[in-house]
């Protein structure tokens, strides 16, 4: 089970101060033809008859010596979108890797958006607290705040900040993701216990929800949260204090007209299903991250003090090795994006209370697409699908190229 890069974060900021405790559419309409055996002639209108998507990469320009590719999504043809992997280097106190995505159709009704996660820090020992908040972290993707659930988050502070304050219809809890989340927190609590942490406990929680703007436009929003306990003595008192680390994860708003809402939890299912995670990308960050946190350790008992300067040769090391074995992938098979990982699949359990996906198949292997729509076609190159619910739609034949052939559903 692959631990998600964006876990990174959790596990340093956990480290780091417990060691201080124990010490849409583009609306416009493109019209094909197809001529039946009758010599009549069919249109089809993109956006109506069906619909394009198209695998857009992902690219960490930061954290390798070339851009490598991080992660790959569908995005419907013709829609803009701005991505950004950052990293937030060692000591500066928010560390760990980040990502964001934002995308729109081009006429700006339909939008798509991942916020960067948030680490938030609180402890029951008012002497340390009062540290963190005099010595507050650098970055805004870290903070000292309460723990709380995701639902918490979503109401009291997710809406009402980036959201802009839209009235909340619906919101539910997904037990699909919880257990994904605890899958993934089981690592990392095995970690941290081997750097001697005190007793620890997961909290998991995740929700779907749906909101409406004043504008009459509708969005749907998921996101998780993990709160870690970590027991600790207080070796001043001879009690225990409690470090509380939290982070919110998977931050996703999809906004669309509300008119338009079965067709745009279409689009969303397709969207969030179609999650690629480089494995290679994912594995040189990981281990990047470990490291440090193993030499941080390693310089707080004492048994070897390491500068900075070593650390970042270190990260370098790990980051290069990874570099190396992306340069030599074979771009044009390809074969992890026709495997879901644990952390892809994190993504489309959280759309699944809001449309079922469905397994189709292809020259490239199974692919998950929207049960929303009931025909599918695809390239065979894993970077092109069609969607359409017209019987009569013949890709090959609108498009004049025979590469495109109807995908078959699969279990």
């Amino acid at each position: 089970m692959k631990k998600s890069n964006f876990q990174t974060g959790l596990l340093f900021f956990i480290f780091q101060y417990g060691l201080i405790s124990c010490s849409g559419q583009n609306q416009h309409t493109k019209e094909n033809s197809l001529t039946s055996s009758s010599g009549q002639t069919k249109k089809f209108n993109e956006g109506t008859d069906y619909l394009i998507f198209e695998r857009v990469r992902m690219l960490d320009r930061q954290g390798f010596t070339e851009p490598q590719e991080a992660y790959s999504v569908l995005l419907p043809k013709g829609w803009q979108h701005e991505d950004e992997i950052i990293w937030n280097s060692p000591g500066s106190g928010c560390d760990g890797t980040f990502r964001k995505l934002k995308a729109a159709s081009g006429d700006g009704r339909y939008s798509f958006e991942i916020y960067p996660d948030l680490l938030y820090l609180w402890n029951t020992n008012p002497e340390l607290l009062q540290f963190y908040q005099n010595n507050p972290a650098s970055s805004p993707y870290c903070g000292i705040g309460e723990p709380m659930d995701a639902e918490n988050y979503f109401r009291h502070v997710f809406v009402a900040g980036e959201l802009g304050n839209p009235q909340i219809i619906k919101v539910q809890p997904n037990e699909a993701v919880v257990q994904q989340m605890e899958q993934l927190n089981e690592e990392s609590r095995r970690e941290m216990q081997s750097y001697g942490a005190g007793q620890m406990t997961f909290y998991q929680t995740a929700i779907n929800a749906t909101v409406r703007w004043p504008d009459q436009t509708e969005g749907q929003v998921v996101l998780g949260v993990t709160v870690v306990e970590t027991v600790v003595p207080n070796n001043y008192n001879g009690t225990y204090d409690k470090i509380y680390t939290s982070q919110v994860t998977k931050r996703t708003v999809f906004r669309y007209p509300a008119s338009e809402s079965i067709q745009a939890k279409n689009q969303f299912s397709v969207v969030m299903a179609s999650f690629r995670s480089n494995p290679l990308w994912n594995d040189a960050v990981s281990k990047y991250w470990k490291d440090v946190r193993m030499q941080k350790h390693i310089a707080h008992i004492g048994t070897l003090q390491l500068m900075d300067e070593q650390t970042r040769r270190m990260g370098d090391a790990a980051i290069q090795a990874g570099n190396d074995r992306l340069k030599s992938m074979d771009a044009d098979m390809r074969n992890w994006e026709a495997r879901q990982s644990s952390l892809d699949r994190m993504h489309t359990n959280f759309i699944k209370t809001i449309r079922e996906v469905e397994n189709y198949r292809d020259e490239t292997g199974k692919v998950e697409l929207s049960s929303g729509y009931d025909h599918a076609w695809s390239r065979s190159d894993g970077n092109h699908f069609i969607l359409t619910d017209n019987p009569n739609f013949d890709a090959a034949s609108v498009f004049q190229d025979q590469n495109w052939k109807e995908m078959k559903k699969a279990d």
